[in-house]
């Protein structure tokens, strides 16, 4: 049965059902072949022309790469590699949650507002996941890079049920459910924290694009230097696209104070910035080559603006929706879920911060990226006096309407 986007399970009628099982193991091998094609593509094309290179290794590689965009370490010669490509994993739990929909759906769980549902169908799609996973680390094993059995397929499970789970609550109304459940300010508080989260890795992901772009001269420099021709280079830089959105965590953790390193007893932050021989990679070209000085020290401000700008959300949607029999009590709606909004936001960017790095080998880069819960904890102070004060000075200045 066709329907909903061109998925191959949900008809969108309760005729349609389909089992449980069946339905998992359709969706999850969906979502598993539309993250795995482009990572094959993109290493087809760094690949294309290289001698030796066989359609079988290929896709072996590719399985590797999609393993890594899961979690999955890779055990290699030269060390473990563990630095995940964002933009893969993301891709991955978007399937992954369209997945949970499509699963819900097909055993006629939509608007159900069952629990139970919703987590019997996120778990069926995580074990499906799971055995796809286990069998590409036994793929990737025979004549790759060492891969955990028992790692890929704990993993893929937790990844899968978790994204699976977001879907499914979310198309059984659970969401809506539990939302009408909390107290206001805790909503609004949890609605804030996510903004400023988001502000602040935007302005990362900015300040990543404007270095990069600034360094575009080394960059290029560096795609030349492979001699792979056009499409390989096209292939390399499809794979620093993938890891994009680890530089732009990395800018959100230089931003915030903490920095992030690029190798052992390395660090590049706001304060200091001392790095040895780097690899030829492209996103490193925008790396600062100093600490920060005259107008460069405007940075600091920028998450505090964001917690600002949250805040001031915030006030408007309390003032909005706020009745003039409750004046008096706006003060404690307004701050209390600005004070929230800190630790819900540290612990985005703290989590965001762990999983953008990783090693690369077991020498010198065996340390890359920002340390999560130092990012999370500045994140969560700083946010949440950004937050107070864009909202109490929204309050303060807004001015009453006429009884």
């Amino acid at each position: 049965v066709r329907g909903d986007g061109g998925h191959p399970l949900y008809s969108g009628t309760s005729r349609g059902r389909a089992p449980l099982p069946v339905a998992a193991g359709v969706a999850a091998c969906w979502a598993a072949l539309t993250s795995y094609l482009p990572v094959a593509i993109v290493l087809g094309l760094v690949q294309l022309g290289a001698d030796g290179t066989t359609v079988t290794g290929t896709l072996r590689t590719a399985l590797s790469g999609w393993l890594l965009g899961h979690g999955v370490p890779l055990h290699t010669e030269t060390g473990p590699l563990g630095l995940a490509p964002l933009a893969l994993t993301v891709l991955a739990l978007w399937r992954l949650t369209r997945a949970g929909v499509h699963v819900s759906r097909a055993i006629g769980a939509r608007d159900t507002r069952s629990p139970r549902r919703a987590l019997l169908a996120a778990v069926a799609v995580g074990v499906a996941y799971a055995l796809l996973g286990a069998l590409a680390a036994v793929l990737v094993g025979t004549g790759g890079p060492n891969v955990s059995l028992i790692r890929a397929g704990a993993t893929f499970a937790a990844v899968g049920t978790l994204a699976a789970l977001v879907g499914a609550v979310r198309i059984t109304a659970v969401t809506r459910l539990l939302v009408t459940r909390l107290p206001g300010p805790v909503r609004d508080g949890v609605r804030t924290g996510l903004v400023a989260g988001l502000l602040l890795l935007g302005a990362g992901a900015g300040a990543a694009g404007l270095a990069v772009a600034t360094g575009g001269g080394d960059a290029a420099d560096m795609i030349g230097a492979y001699r792979t021709g056009v499409a390989g280079q096209a292939g390399i830089t499809l794979v620093s696209v993938a890891y994009a959105p680890n530089a732009a965590v990395w800018s959100t953790s230089y931003l915030l104070g903490p920095g992030f390193a690029v190798g052992t007893d390395t660090a590049v932050r706001t304060s200091e910035v001392s790095v040895g021989a780097l690899p030829a990679v492209p996103l490193l070209a925008g790396l600062p080559r100093g600490p920060v000085d005259g107008f460069g020290a405007l940075l600091l401000a920028v998450p505090v603006l964001a917690g600002m700008v949250a805040g001031w959300l915030l006030a408007r949607r309390v003032a909005r929706l706020a009745v003039p029999e409750r004046a008096a009590q706006r003060w404690a709606e307004l701050l209390a879920p600005a004070v929230l909004a800190g630790p819900v936001a540290g612990v985005v960017l703290g989590a965001a911060a762990a999983v953008s790095g990783g090693p690369l080998g077991a020498g010198r880069l065996s340390q890359v990226g920002p340390v999560g819960w130092q990012v999370g904890a500045v994140a969560a102070g700083v946010i949440a006096v950004g937050a107070l004060l864009g909202a109490a000075a929204t309050r303060a200045l807004t001015r009453r309407p006429a009884q």
